[in-house]
């Protein structure tokens, strides 16, 4: 079985098992937010290679090597997370990513006894337009950036 790497849960036993986690400034945000997803990688996922990658086995990239794992497992997480918002985004729902929680909590509320690590919170549902802040300044792309 292939484990879940998004978890949503919108009742209300769910939002307060996540609600200890948060820093006091977020409670309200994901309280109020019809659905919280927490996004999560899976330090193991390379046990899914033969399914996920079929060409070649590339397990033995993996297996033994945890911090090459973790590392690999964290970042294609943040961006399988960053695909999730552009999608929700895509279909008209607002998104407020939030990092400002603990995730040790949130690991021991909803992942214990299993591979999975949490990497931040998508708040997801349709926001006030007078709550919410307008554009921020974005750096120049010389500014930000720079060819090799």
């Amino acid at each position: 079985m292939v484990p879940k790497t998004l978890t949503t849960d919108k009742s209300q036993e769910g939002k307060e098992r996540l609600a200890k986690s948060l820093k006091d400034k977020n409670i309200d945000k994901m309280m109020a937010a019809p659905v919280t997803a927490i996004i999560a990688h899976d330090l193991e996922f390379w046990r899914y290679l033969p399914f996920l990658f079929p060409h070649e086995d590339r397990r033995p990239y993996f297996e033994g090597k945890p911090e090459h794992s973790e590392t690999t497992a964290f970042r294609n997480g943040t961006l399988q997370g960053a695909y999730f918002m552009i999608a929700a985004r895509a279909l008209g729902l607002d998104v407020g990513a939030m990092s400002g929680f603990s995730n040790a909590v949130v690991d021991e509320e909803f992942f214990a006894g299993t591979t999975l690590r949490s990497n931040f919170l998508c708040n997801l549902g349709y926001a006030d337009e007078a709550a919410l802040f307008q554009k921020l300044p974005r750096f120049p792309f010389e500014q930000a950036c720079n060819y090799a």
